[in-house]
C-alpha cells in the first residue's frame, strides 16, 4: 500500500472516530490485530453494544464506494475478528459489525455513511 493510501486511510479513521465520539460512542481500540487480521475500530455504543467497525475511505467512487468494498469474505473475516476480540475482552452487552464509508473529495466536505449491523 502506498504512503498516500495509508494517509488517506488514517485520516478516514480519524474522521470516523470523531463521528462516533460525537454520537456518544466510546472508542476502545484502534487497529487491533490478531492472527485473523485487523479491526479498524472497536467501540461501544451508548447502549453498551460492542461495535467492530470497518472504515473504508475513498477519494472518488470511480471504483465503487467504500461500503461496496466490503465483500462477503471480508464480512466473514470481520465476524471472526469480532469473536476473537470478545474472547480476549469478555462483554455481555452484545456485539455487531458496522461499516463506515467515507468519501474524501478533492474539494468540499467529506461524506460519511455509517452502515449499522452489516449482514446481521
Amino acid at each position: 500500500m502506498s504512503s498516500h493510501n495509508r494517509d488517506v486511510g488514517r485520516y478516514g479513521e480519524e474522521l470516523a472516530c470523531r463521528y462516533l465520539g460525537d454520537r456518544g460512542f466510546t472508542v476502545v481500540a484502534r487497529n487491533w490485530r490478531c492472527r485473523h487480521g485487523e479491526i479498524d475500530i472497536v467501540a461501544t455504543d451508548p447502549r453498551g453494544v460492542v461495535r467492530v467497525i470497518e472504515v473504508k475511505t475513498r477519494r472518488s467512487t470511480a471504483h465503487g464506494t467504500g461500503a461496496e468494498a466490503v465483500t462477503p469474505d471480508k464480512l466473514a473475516r470481520l465476524r471472526r475478528l469480532c469473536g476473537a476480540w470478545l474472547a480476549e475482552n469478555p462483554h455481555s452487552g452484545g456485539a455487531q459489525v458496522d461499516v463506515i464509508s467515507i468519501l474524501l473529495p478533492l474539494r468540499g466536505t467529506p461524506a460519511l455513511e455509517h452502515i449499522v449491523a452489516v449482514g446481521w
